[in-house]
């Protein structure tokens, strides 16, 4: 049976046809459009889209056929992740979806602060493994960067150089060749070889072990962890000790991102400052930037940070 929209067109036609929402005038009724944004700033399911959309179109009579109100929806979810859809007129803000003790995540988080851009943080607990997060970063995990655009900016490095490209006006790389690439490489440095020996390990056994529900933490992790941690923390000592940031004569993306990890391992209390001074007068100053705030504000239920966690002086 055929059914026709109230406009013309008929039931069965590709999706393509089909007119855009944003093409229909949003009604008037006042707690229509305030049901439809606090729909939109919570987590929206397909079922609550389904309710609401249905209601839209209820209240219209635009369709009288279920093909008809599929085919819109499919359209709908579509726009919806991929930034193209508008459903109500308030403007976008630009999102991270992050985790607080995450150093990826807190990366990110220092160079939005020192590029002065406003963003919404939201916390996804990635090991969850949401549908909707792998709708939007098939790698399942954080940061990711949405911006008010649509924008979809998976994974710190890649935000990072995004930041770099996107707002130049706080360079964080560097001015030459040479400089951006020793920034490039120190930041480098602490992602892979200091996550994998030393802050990746800590914050697995002691913070995302207890999260997610995978026991106690392995005292044999903890000890290689320890035995790993020295060597490496006089290497960046000695950056600390020779230069007046990590990167080099400039606050750069590699003190941001040795920050993030620093901070991760101070936060449960695992680095023992008085060997390292002059990474801690370094770490000082760091922690004394305003963008550095809302991480010395984080916390963990269960995990107590210790009391110079937000000691600017320690």
């Amino acid at each position: 049976m055929r059914g026709r929209c109230a406009d013309g067109p008929a039931e069965g036609v590709p999706d393509k046809e089909i007119p855009p929402l944003s093409k229909f005038r949003w009604s008037t009724n006042q707690g229509v459009r305030e049901k439809t944004a606090a729909g939109f700033r919570s987590r929206i399911t397909v079922a609550r889209l389904s309710y609401a959309l249905a209601t839209w179109l209820s209240e219209r009579k635009r369709f009288v056929c279920a093909i008809t109100i599929v085919a819109a929806l499919r359209r709908a979810v579509f726009s919806l992740w991929r930034g193209g859809g508008q459903w109500h007129k308030r403007k976008r803000m630009r999102t991270l979806l992050h985790f607080p003790i995450s150093p990826a995540s807190r990366t990110v988080r220092l160079v939005l602060g020192e590029k002065r851009l406003p963003f919404e943080p939201v916390i996804e607990r990635a090991w969850e493994q949401r549908p909707e997060l792998f709708a939007i970063n098939p790698a399942g995990d954080v940061p990711v960067l949405i911006e008010d655009n649509g924008l979809i900016v998976p994974s710190a490095p890649v935000i990072c150089e995004y930041l770099e490209e996107a707002y130049a006006d706080t360079p964080l790389l560097g001015r030459t060749l040479a400089e951006r690439v020793e920034v490039r490489r120190v930041a480098a440095w602490f992602d892979t070889l200091f996550a994998r020996e030393v802050s990746g390990r800590f914050i697995d056994e002691r913070v995302m072990k207890r999260l997610s529900g995978r026991g106690n933490p392995d005292g044999g992790a903890l000890r290689d962890a320890y035995a790993s941690m020295r060597p490496l923390m006089r290497y960046a000592n000695e950056l600390a000790e020779n230069r007046n940031w990590l990167g080099g004569g400039f606050l750069s993306l590699a003190d941001f991102t040795a920050a993030a990890h620093l901070s991760c391992m101070d936060f449960i209390g695992d680095i023992d400052w008085a060997r390292v001074p002059a990474l801690r007068d370094w770490y000082a100053r760091m922690k004394s930037r305003p963008c550095f705030r809302p991480l010395l504000a984080d916390r963990i239920s269960g995990i107590t940070p210790p009391e110079y966690y937000t000691n600017l002086d320690f």
